[in-house]
């Protein structure tokens, strides 16, 4: 078992998740967003050992917001704490993550397709907003911008079906996810390719087309467990092979 190491990247242009967080007017959401993401993107890794004032330095906070954060991070289940160590990031399997795949796969394909009929011209121009903020995010390699991008356009599309309980839950799910693969995706230039499928969803429900957000909605959230993760995919299930 590793125990934390908050340098420095070693490799110039990296794009890195944990940084000063400035100023915040929910301070204690702004750190648990950020170590979500970090979390997410493999920057804290599994099976490392975290302590709250290292995170608290790196972050540029108190180490109570990130003591806070890291609990409510552990009822998620991303973390274990250790009494007088600090907190282990959990390992996520390869079947805990194809079952979390298929579970968004059941709820947000259907839940998405309502958007067909429920959108009205300020959904899609607000939908069409984030995509474009997405683009900016992959090309500058931006990631824990990508990553709140993301979940604010799928939430966002899940929300004009009305089911706030459905909508948490795939908050819940997604902060389970793990996309390992962003970096390389960044770093190969293919980031890009995967954030232009937002428009295209968002060109799906301005044509009202139920079928074409099905079938995009599916490629979309099969990258969980393929090119998001760092796992190759095959030509049917990836437009970017």
């Amino acid at each position: 078992m590793r125990t934390e190491d908050l340098g420095e990247a070693t490799t110039t242009g990296t794009p890195r998740i944990l940084g000063s967080m400035g100023n915040s007017s929910s301070l204690r959401t702004r750190v648990t967003d950020v170590l979500r993401e970090a979390l997410i993107v493999g920057e804290l890794e599994p099976g490392v050992v975290y302590s709250a004032p290292a995170l608290a330095q790196r972050l540029a906070v108190s180490a109570t917001p990130v003591r806070e954060a890291m609990m409510e991070l552990a009822t998620e289940g991303l973390v274990e704490v250790l009494r007088h160590r600090g907190y282990r990031v959990l390992e996520l399997s390869d079947k805990t993550l194809t079952d979390i795949t298929e579970l968004r796969e059941l709820i947000e394909v259907p839940a998405s397709e309502r958007a067909a009929t429920t959108a009205s011209a300020d959904d899609v121009a607000e939908l069409r907003k984030l995509a474009s903020t997405l683009n900016t995010c992959a090309a500058a390699g931006e990631l824990r911008e990508f990553i709140a991008a993301d979940t604010q356009f799928h939430l966002k599309l899940l929300s004009l079906g009305g089911n706030e309980v459905l909508v948490d839950e795939v908050r819940r799910l997604r902060g389970m996810t793990r996309l390992y693969g962003l970096r390389d995706l960044y770093a190969s230039g293919h980031l890009l390719e995967t954030a232009q499928e937002h428009h295209d969803i968002v060109d799906a429900v301005e044509a009202r087309d139920p079928h074409a957000i099905r079938e995009l909605m599916t490629q979309h959230l099969g990258h969980i467990r393929g090119v998001w993760s760092g796992r190759a995919e095959d030509a049917e299930s990836s437009a970017l092979s």
